[in-house]
């Protein structure tokens, strides 16, 4: 039914073949003592445990992190509590298929009595005029919203829809959570039991380290790499044979490990380089292997900052741009943007100066400890402070020509030292200009 569809029982999944689903999907809990990593949600007074004993459902936003659970806490609620469910695409669904499922909703409760739940998964790509569509109808009770986000509700749901709902927060999963999943699954009918395969205690922690949170991603990496080592006649699953096995098939690598990094130092030396066909390769090769984008762009916008810097203050400006495109666009859009900043900060003319002057005034502040600021910098709300001589002789920059005025504003101790040594290189030779023109007893670089 176009960009959404509906489960005849009342479940957003149906087992059918059940042992030719993913392993993921078999291992999605039942019970909410299933439920991992979230005990602030399902302990025993936690919020969804006092739901499933209330058996009436509220209208919920679950925001967290891949694989944290929220699609199968949806799933277990809505079964608990017995509702039906309707699944909503976020992309696909317009006007009319929510009207279609609205009125879907309103014969389930005429005809069977029965209430029914709006699931939207990525909730945050469900547009403002689509959720204007479905407040009225959670309004009214017609139905239930259960929405999950990876992004910040408070900026992707429109604010009346956001106050009918109660945001739920899932926290990321930590490696022994993912751990406590994987021994469940080796061990569970639904998952691997009766394989004929010895999973070392040391290859589960090392798939969950590189799932990095979520759990979906380190049942699959399980289900394939044993199926693999089936294949090949093995009869142990050890960390250098998944190391091999995600190399040879998906370009991927340990997150936590050294190649991790080597690719991440790559990447930024060919930026500082200047090489923009370099710090495009290593790009893709992350981008194949799997690694995060923020990774990357948390790198690019280091870099646009320690080695472009004031040479060309406009790559800072680009590249917190580049990860603001990719968090609108998405995958795969979002990565043209990563390329183009990539590009332009390669290209940029490059300087380290501010870095260096951070460096300087650090060094300074360890040695010296923390100096007293100098009275006349000092702020004076109080008649008292005032008579303290608190803000005395301050002279106010504004009052003379060019806004400038020569006075002291380090720490006595401190007088006359320069850290910042601009360059002469791009934007940053003007800046190097502008202060000997300004400081004449001053020296700026060699």
């Amino acid at each position: 039914m176009g960009g959404w569809s509906i489960s005849k029982e009342g479940e957003l999944f149906q087992v059918q073949g059940e042992k030719h689903r993913p392993l993921a999907f078999r291992m999605r809990p039942v019970t909410l003592d299933e439920v991992v990593g979230q005990p602030h949600l399902t302990g025993e007074n936690g919020i969804l445990r006092r739901i499933v004993a209330s058996g009436i459902l509220p209208s919920l936003i679950f925001w967290g992190p891949p694989g944290s659970g929220k699609t199968s806490v949806a799933q277990l609620l809505v079964k608990a509590c017995h509702y039906s469910m309707i699944a909503i695409s976020a992309v696909a669904a317009g006007v009319k298929e929510i009207r279609d499922a609205v009125k879907e909703a309103e014969d389930n409760l005429k005809l069977y009595g029965r209430k029914t739940v709006f699931f939207i998964d990525e909730i945050h790509r469900f547009h403002k005029g689509q959720q204007s569509i479905l407040l009225p109808y959670v309004e009214e009770g017609t139905v239930t919203l259960i929405g999950s986000t990876t992004e910040n509700p408070s900026f992707e749901v429109i604010a009346p829809l956001l106050s009918r709902t109660q945001v739920l927060v899932f926290q990321p999963l930590s490696v022994e959570s993912i751990m406590v999943l994987l021994r469940r699954a080796l061990g569970d009918e639904r998952g691997l039991k009766g394989l004929p395969l010895t999973v070392e205690e040391e290859t589960l922690r090392f798939l969950a380290q590189i799932a990095d949170g979520d759990a979906r991603r380190a049942l699959n990496l399980l289900e394939m790499a044993a199926s693999i080592a089936q294949s090949e006649k093995q009869k142990t699953l050890t960390v250098n044979f998944v190391r091999e096995f995600l190399a040879k098939n998906f370009h991927l690598y340990d997150k936590f490990g050294e190649e991790h990094y080597n690719l991440l130092s790559a990447y930024h030396k060919s930026l500082r380089g200047s090489d923009p066909d370099a710090a495009l390769y290593w790009l893709a090769r992350m981008l194949e292997a799997g690694e995060h984008p923020r990774s990357i762009l948390r790198r690019l916008v280091a870099c646009a900052s320690e080695d472009v810097g004031n040479a060309d203050p406009q790559a800072l400006l680009l590249a917190v741009a580049a990860h603001q495109a990719f968090e609108f666009l998405g995958e795969p859009e979002g990565r043209l943007a990563l390329a183009q900043v990539t590009v332009y900060v390669a290209c940029a003319p490059k300087s380290n100066a501010s870095y260096a002057a951070l460096e300087r005034a650090i060094s300074d502040v360890r040695e010296y400890g923390s100096l007293p600021v100098p009275l006349h910098l000092r702020n004076a709300p109080t008649a008292m402070m005032k008579k303290m001589g608190y803000g005395k002789e301050y002279r106010y920059a504004h009052d003379f020509p060019g806004g400038f005025v020569e006075q002291e504003y380090l720490p006595q101790q401190l007088q006359g030292r320069v850290y910042f040594q601009p360059s002469e290189r791009g934007y940053e030779g003007n800046l190097k200009k502008r202060l000997q023109m300004l400081w004449k007893n001053r020296k700026y670089g060699p």
